[in-house]
This record gives C-alpha cells, sequence and structure tokens, in this order.
C-alpha cells in the first residue's frame, strides 16, 4: 500500500508537501504515511482515491486494477 501511495504520487510529479497541503496534514505525517511508519486512515485512503482517480481497493493492494467502480452495472 506504501508503494502505491508514493508510485501515485510520483506519476503525477507530485511533492510530499503537495499531497500534504491537498489532504490538510503535515508534511511529516503524509511522509510516515509512504514510509509505513504511520497508519492511513480509512478517511485519507478514500481522499487519495479520489485524488488519484483510483479504487481505495488499488490503493490497499487488493487489485492491481486502478480503476474506481462507478456502482453501476453494465
Amino acid at each position: 500500500m506504501y508503494k502505491r501511495i508514493r508510485d501515485l504520487r510520483e506519476d503525477k510529479d507530485l511533492t510530499q508537501q503537495k499531497m500534504a497541503e491537498f489532504l490538510n496534514i503535515s508534511q511529516t505525517t503524509y511522509s510516515r504515511y509512504e514510509n509505513g511508519n504511520l497508519d492511513v486512515p480509512s478517511v485519507v485512503l478514500i481522499k487519495l482515491a479520489g485524488f488519484h482517480k483510483v479504487s481505495v481497493d488499488y490503493i490497499l493492494g487488493q487489485t492491481d486494477n486502478p480503476k474506481r467502480s462507478t456502482g453501476k452495472k453494465e
């Protein structure tokens, strides 16, 4: 999970500081999330998934498919 959070941020060429500002947390806290030194709260996981347009399951490593479900059956 932590590597995915870092990879998603780096893919957009964003700094930890920019992500921390988006999440309204300190850069130190965000860094601890990426390094696995601090558990990521579910509310933060949801915000990260929305920001990166991926599913929470993708961030958690439950799937390798980054697409979010729309909740609609096709």
